[in-house]
């Protein structure tokens, strides 16, 4: 398995769109290799993700796992992802958006996504994104919908109602349903 890391070495170098855009342009000349992709804590921004979601369109596109953390991602960047994955839905796994501006609106998208019978997203990331009651609702809604893959869902940080954390505990009891983590 191929991985692609602006990590330890260069996690929080500072890559900005337009280094998302060489990035991007490389990739797409052997997209199906890679195979995890880590841009956390640079400022990949709204039109760095437009990019790679191009990228994950292409359907010899493999990435299981991609991880944007402190990305200053927003809507704009959930809607792009939405997009992406609903045309090539097959292979993302694992999904971090931790620290972003994603909020209920963005989350709302992803819960779009998660209801989308060909999506296999085991692992979302959504710690410290703005999330409220209202995010939490199309989450659970979302999953309920759809119970076969998420396991693990981290919402650590968000401004969550404890019965909105119940509603997911409820799930993560429940049998039906494959939720193995949760974090509120």
């Amino acid at each position: 398995m191929e991985t692609a890391l602006c990590g330890r070495r260069s996690r929080g170098c500072g890559d900005t769109d337009e280094g998302c855009a060489a990035l991007t342009s490389a990739l797409r000349s052997n997209p199906s290799h890679l195979r995890e992709l880590d841009l956390s804590f640079n400022k990949v921004g709204d039109s760095g993700v437009k990019q790679l979601s191009d990228l994950l369109q292409d359907p010899h596109c493999k990435l299981e796992i991609l991880k944007l953390m402190d990305c200053v991602v927003t809507y704009k960047g959930c809607a792009a992802l939405n997009s992406a994955l609903r045309s090539n839905p097959s292979h993302l796994r694992e999904l971090d958006l931790s620290s972003n501006k994603v909020g209920d609106s963005g989350v709302k998208l992803l819960s779009d996504l998660l209801q989308g019978p060909h999506c296999k997203l085991e692992i979302l990331g959504l710690r410290d994104c703005g999330v409220t009651d209202e995010g939490c609702a199309a989450l659970t809604s979302a999953l309920r919908s759809n119970p076969s893959h998420l396991r693990e869902l981290d919402l650590y940080g968000n401004k969550l109602r404890d019965s909105d954390v119940k509603l997911l505990s409820d799930l993560k009891e429940d049998p039906h349903y494959k939720l193995e983590t949760l974090e509120c």
